[in-house]
């Protein structure tokens, strides 16, 4: 089966650096029922992904469209957000952020096969490579994931590496396919990849930057608003100067400055976490933040956090998991597609402090359908659980 495939489908990379080379192909891509898609980036020193290669895959060769040389990518665009063109991806997440940015279009659909692949039995968040080589058997190299990709020209294993991550998708995308609709689940694969696009075709909101902040909890309110105004601040610097966040300022030094409110300079340099650079730079617009946050009124800062849950509540906790783990066997799907630990402790605080059955956000459309009833049992109706 191996060496079959290798002599069918085309592995060898082929070159895009021409406006006209481009439309060419894009024509013959926007009749295409469905075409693969990667991207290769480089994210070390920014804010932002940097876009080095985009490689699709259709069935007849494996393009490396070179975003260095490509001026017009209109026409690729329209290929991104055709709605008759199936845009099949691995773990796209980051892939469209690179296509949001670059070139500000978020491909539509997608078939992410890292999803489709759990949900069709197999491990959860699986590699690519791993992938292929459980449902092929082909092996992968993987030595020219970390290196330069803006380079140019490209090295010769780079240029292989980038044609086989989208050589093989098609071929994988018609396997599942086939599995998901024996299993009578390619509605959920579909559900699935629309939120993925729905998810990228929004941006985090800088005042709710804050929330993500580990230890968050501990803070009380007013500090809390220190801690979601200086987080804006730095989302919003970040972004403007296209620098990772930790590079500016440390998330724990964030929750450190919140948490003790300085008023002068001198305190701002004893905080590990904020640069001399970073306090000679914005020291004093950094202390004014402060200030306007500790002179609030209280009915406008945010409201407390949630804390961990209780000890007690561990054992509603391992209720619900165990119901999940059954139902995962049930379906023979790793337990991680159905809901996530966060889902869990969610339904359980709802449950201690009102009694009710609060579901959370990704409890929606199959999943509902399969585990609102399994799971309201679990926590009201079935003492024996």
């Amino acid at each position: 089966m191996t060496s079959g495939i290798h002599n069918l489908l085309p592995t060898e990379p082929i070159w895009v650096t021409d406006d006209a080379q481009l439309q060419k192909l894009c024509q013959r891509w926007m009749n295409q029922p469905v075409i693969a898609v990667d991207t290769e980036f480089v994210r070390t020193n920014t804010f932002y992904p940097i876009a080095a290669l985009f490689q699709v895959g259709d069935g007849t060769g494996c393009y490396l469209i070179d975003p260095l040389s490509i001026k017009d990518f209109s026409c690729f665009n329209a290929v991104l957000i055709n709605p008759n063109v199936t845009k099949v991806m691995h773990s796209c997440s980051e892939d469209m952020e690179v296509f949001g940015r670059f070139l500000e279009v978020i491909p539509t659909p997608i078939f992410d096969t890292q999803i489709a692949a759990a949900l069709a039995g197999y491990d959860f968040s699986m590699g690519y490579a791993r992938l292929i080589e459980k449902l092929i058997g082909i092996s992968l190299a993987k030595d020219e994931t970390r290196s330069d990709w803006l380079q140019r020209p490209l090295s010769e294993p780079q240029l292989r590496y980038a044609a086989l991550d989208v050589a093989y998708l098609l071929v994988v995308y018609g396997m599942l396919q086939k599995r998901l609709s024996d299993l009578d689940r390619t509605e959920w694969a579909l559900q699935d990849c629309a939120d993925i696009v729905s998810a990228a075709s929004k941006e985090l909101d800088p005042d709710e930057y804050y929330l993500k902040i580990k230890l968050a909890w501990k803070l009380n309110r007013q500090q809390l608003a220190c801690l979601q105004l200086i987080a804006a601040w730095r989302e919003g610097e970040a972004r403007d100067q296209n620098m990772p966040r930790n590079r500016l300022i440390k998330e724990h030094a964030l929750l450190d400055i919140a948490r003790s409110g300085p008023t002068e300079i001198k305190q701002l340099q004893k905080f590990e976490g904020v640069s001399h650079r970073v306090v000679k730079s914005y020291g004093d617009e950094l202390l004014d933040i402060v200030q306007q946050a500790y002179h609030l009124p209280m009915e406008i800062c945010p409201p407390l956090m949630d804390k961990p849950l209780a000890p007690e509540a561990g054992l509603l906790v391992k209720k619900l998991k165990q119901a999940l783990i059954r139902k995962a066997e049930e379906l023979e799907v790793p337990v991680e597609v159905l809901l996530r630990k966060k889902d869990i402790e969610f339904m359980v605080r709802g449950f201690i402090d009102r009694h009710e059955m609060t579901f959370p956000e990704r409890l929606k459309g199959w999943r509902k359908e399969i585990l609102s009833d399994h799971l309201q049992e679990t926590l009201f109706g079935n003492p024996e659980i």
